[in-house]
């Protein structure tokens, strides 16, 4: 035999039982969470015309992408990475309300190389978007749903890390930065190289203070930060100084939701920064070094439909998050019935199924008795009924 013909890609796989059952428990379970939000569901399309599909994205989802043509118009094609943006298209096109949408998705999607050493190149995405509100309290909300989205899937010690983009846009604009001068300090920050940081500012010859700002941002991470910040930042413009006060009300209004929830801060963490526009929020475990969930607010997306809207939500990987429940799953144990054309053996399967068990009917001449097929009860003819035994 060819072994080539069963080999998956690298960073595909497949989900066999009893995870994949168990998975689709959880998958519902979540469903119903968010129903109970007011959450709707939509189902985006797995390919679709490029331009769409890749819309105030950036380059990061470009490169993600797979391409193909359409044979039918020569158009380009993209297979999505992302199903944010499509479900932006939905609110902001299909739907066109003027009231405050909630929609939740689930499903797969398919990235050109994996994120990360073992990483699944075909995730299966959940989350969330709340569009149409512009106010704090929709990001409180979909933290909240983050985090109850996390204790569903099982998964546990999870930290919280929290930041702004507008402090980091606020001192650009001060600071008087071209575009590839904020390029540069992006790249620097996210590796927190300092040294390097000092010496692309000392170059640039800014202002004392907004150079001094601008250096610290890579050491405003903490429990601490936001109090820090408004010290260290004291010299910066309005602006900077409303979204640090933004961060401040959400982060409080949070804890107000979750009482005991542990809150990181980090400033020069600038996950989507081409993406969001306001508060950016993740969730991590140890020993994993990218974050499980991920999300904040992205406002004005839906403008290349024809409907700019406020935006928040958050999408995470479902496969990821049950890889950290410590749970063993286990097939649920089924009932094995004789193959008979007896009525009311018939009834008795037909009840058991319509109460939640599985009856699995034994095939004439197979293989495997009720132990084989994950039986632990059988269903023995007694007295003129059909009960269920132990096998």
């Amino acid at each position: 035999m060819n072994k080539e013909t069963w080999l998956l890609p690298e960073g595909i796989e497949e989900v066999l039982p009893p995870q994949a059952e168990y998975l689709e428990g959880i998958r519902r379970a979540l469903l119903d969470l968010y129903h109970s939000y007011g959450y709707e569901l939509v189902i985006p399309p797995f390919i679709e015309y490029l331009e769409s599909l890749l819309t105030g994205t950036g380059d990061d989802l470009d490169l993600k992408t797979f391409k193909l043509t359409d044979q039918l118009n020569g158009r380009m094609m993209g297979v999505r990475a992302d199903m944010t943006p499509q479900v932006a298209r939905i609110d902001a096109h299909q739907l066109g309300r003027e009231t405050p949408t909630r929609l939740c998705y689930m499903g797969t999607v398919l990235h050109t190389r994996a994120e990360g050493f073992d990483a699944s190149r075909a995730p299966l995405q959940i989350g969330l978007e709340l569009y149409g509100h512009k106010g704090s309290e929709s990001d409180v909300e979909v933290f909240q749903l983050m985090v109850a989205t996390l204790s569903a899937c099982g998964v546990e010690d999870v930290y919280y890390d929290l930041g702004h983009v507008g402090i980091y846009r606020g001192l650009v604009k001060q600071a008087g930065l071209d575009v590839q001068q904020e390029s540069q300090l992006f790249d620097a920050l996210q590796r927190k190289a300092k040294p390097e940081i000092k010496e692309m500012l000392s170059d640039w010859s800014l202002d004392s203070k907004v150079n001094d700002m601008l250096l610290a941002l890579a050491d405003l991470n903490g429990d601490d930060v936001i109090d820090k910040a408004g010290t260290v930042l004291a010299a910066a413009s309005d602006e900077v100084k409303a979204a640090i006060q933004e961060l401040s009300d959400i982060a409080e209004a949070i804890k107000a939701r979750i009482p005991g929830i542990s809150l990181h801060y980090d400033l020069a963490e600038l996950r989507g920064y081409h993406y969001h526009t306001g508060v950016v929020f993740a969730a991590f475990v140890q020993d994993k070094g990218s974050a499980i969930a991920q999300g904040g607010r992205y406002d004005g997306i839906g403008e290349v439909f024809g409907n700019a809207r406020p935006a928040t939500g958050f999408s995470s990987d479902l496969k990821t998050l049950l890889a950290f429940n410590t749970d063993t799953v286990v097939q649920k144990p089924g009932i094995f019935a004789p193959n008979e054309q007896d009525a009311a053996l018939q009834s008795a399967i037909t009840a058991a199924r319509e109460n939640g068990e599985r009856v699995i009917v034994e095939l004439p001449g197979q293989v495997g008795d009720a132990k084989a097929m994950q039986c632990d009860r059988r269903f023995i003819a007694e007295k003129g009924k059909w009960v269920i035994k132990p096998v």
